[in-house]
């Protein structure tokens, strides 16, 4: 489990569309989530690799993503 001691900021709209549209991740899996993110405090991509939700090249692939966003 990942926990942090500050809140995490939610995810961006943008980040959600890419998860839905980039990676063809359903609704339940996202719900999931963003359910556990917000309990364990932790960024939800980690959550959905660490859920077996999305593979690590995936996750690899999101924080690329992230990274061109700033």
């Amino acid at each position: 489990m990942v926990i942090a001691t500050s809140p995490q900021p939610g995810p961006s709209p943008g980040l959600l569309r890419y998860l839905r549209q980039g990676l063809g991740l359903s609704e339940s899996a996202l719900t999931l989530g963003l359910k556990q993110a917000q309990v364990e405090q932790a960024p939800l991509p980690v959550v959905l690799w660490r859920f077996g939700l999305i593979s690590l090249e995936q996750l690899d692939q999101v924080l690329t993503w992230q990274d061109r966003q700033d």
